[in-house]
């Protein structure tokens, strides 16, 4: 409870902080709402990308070489009709590891991600987006038994605003529930929450993106994940990728172990947050 009472507390001063954002350019509620109108309901959710890489704190092998993928979409169930002008959404995101050189090319773990929740648009007074938010049960599992099981559940919080010209802040804070058979001690790896900057330099062209958490001890143990966009296509949504992940909870399976994988493919990025652009 204590650790959830910082994380909250965190959060908050954040989101205060963030309200210093500037207001140039900023879509209103009348515009937003007009938008919301032709907003397709089914669309990409997380990043859906094909990346390859290998590892920087071992050896190369044929085994330790691999591929992750990621297949992500949303869908809207309402459209502003709920209490206090929420949007009801689905969401289902599905991520693979794959030991592709390795002989026989097995996959190494399958992480299923779907959520169901409520988003909501936030405005200043002068009724200009200044952040969009949700509330969700999210549930994440390998779908394996036995010994290899691994999954948790949980009940989170997000805030997404604009911090300047170029850039967003994005905070998710989680309260976890059911997780505790077959990876009891997980918050010690994966934390209450997770903070992601992104700073775009040049706009649809160039992007970098960090995400960061920590585990609930006083020790070492999170993650680090930095990914760099690049896009030479016409298409605004299509990009070449490098990702660096650093830390721990990459996969379910193997939540403890300590990886640090650098990998570069294909991605369609995300147009979620693309309003307070």
């Amino acid at each position: 409870m204590k650790h959830s009472i910082r994380i909250i507390s965190t959060i908050l001063v954040l989101i205060a902080s963030c309200q210093i954002a500037m207001s140039q350019n900023r879509i209103t509620r009348k515009q937003l709402n007009d938008t919301i109108k032709t907003m397709p309901s089914f669309t990409v959710h997380k990043d859906i990308y094909f990346i390859s890489g290998v590892p920087t704190n071992s050896a190369l092998s044929s085994k330790t070489a691999d591929a992750k993928y990621q297949i992500s979409f949303k869908q809207l169930i309402t459209r502003n009709t709920q209490v206090w002008d929420t949007y009801l959404f689905l969401t289902y995101s599905q991520k693979a590891f794959w030991n592709l050189y390795e002989e026989s090319s097995p996959f190494k773990e399958l992480n299923f991600n779907p959520s169901i929740g409520l988003g909501k648009m936030f405005y200043n007074k002068k009724d200009e987006l200044i952040g969009i938010g949700s509330l969700a049960l999210e549930h994440e599992s390998n779908g394996r038994d036995s010994i290899f099981s691994r999954s948790w559940n949980n009940i989170h919080a997000t805030y997404n605003t604009k911090i300047g010209n170029n850039s967003r802040l994005g905070i998710k804070a989680w309260l976890p529930f059911m997780y505790k058979e077959g990876n009891a001690d997980l918050l010690d790896y994966i934390g209450l929450g997770e903070v992601t900057y992104a700073h775009s330099f040049i706009k649809d062209k160039l992007e970098l993106e960090v995400m960061a958490r920590k585990g609930v001890k006083w020790d070492t143990k999170g993650a680090l994940r930095t990914r760099l966009y690049y896009s030479p296509f016409k298409k605004k949504d299509q990009y070449l990728m490098l990702e660096w992940f650093n830390g721990y909870t990459e996969n379910l399976i193997r939540y403890k172990e300590y990886k640090s994988m650098i990998r570069v493919g294909f991605v369609i990025r995300t147009n979620e947050f693309s309003l307070l652009n």
